[in-house]
């Protein structure tokens, strides 16, 4: 018996606002919205095919965006990490920049392989090394 992650919900002021933004930085798309909450993920597959999927396998999860009253006080417990496919990271950090994003200051030293930026409501990530043809093999 097992279970699988299928959806990952992040509290937020405008759940509009951070679809659209984590749909530009994933390439993924809105599956479901309504008043206060949206629901973001891989275009391409019906309900019936996705609950086939999840069933067999790990399938990419789901991003629920949630509004709450509160707002964000410290650092977050758990970020994302993102990986460029078809660029270098520094390409894709300016992009992601472009989109909304901004620099985050976590205490890092500056040694690091990756770089932290916060999306538009102030929640960390990481754009890690690039994977893309050329910059990564294996």
């Amino acid at each position: 018996m097992a279970s699988r992650l299928t959806e990952i919900s992040l509290d937020c002021h405008d759940p509009d606002r951070l679809a659209d933004f984590w749909c530009a930085v994933l390439d993924w798309v809105v599956l479901h919205r309504e008043p206060g909450l949206v629901e973001v993920g891989p275009a391409g597959r019906d309900d019936r095919e996705l609950l086939e999927a999840v069933r067999s396998g790990p399938v990419a999860p789901t991003l629920f965006l949630a509004q709450v009253p509160e707002e964000k006080v410290t650092k977050n417990r758990v970020h994302f990490d993102v990986s460029p496919v078809d660029g270098t990271q520094e390409d894709e950090v300016e992009r992601i920049l472009a989109l909304g994003a901004t620099r985050a200051d976590i205490g890092q030293s500056g040694e690091e392989s990756w770089t932290v930026l916060a999306d538009p409501e102030g929640n960390e990530f990481c754009v890690l090394r690039s994977l893309a043809p050329g910059h990564f093999t294996l």
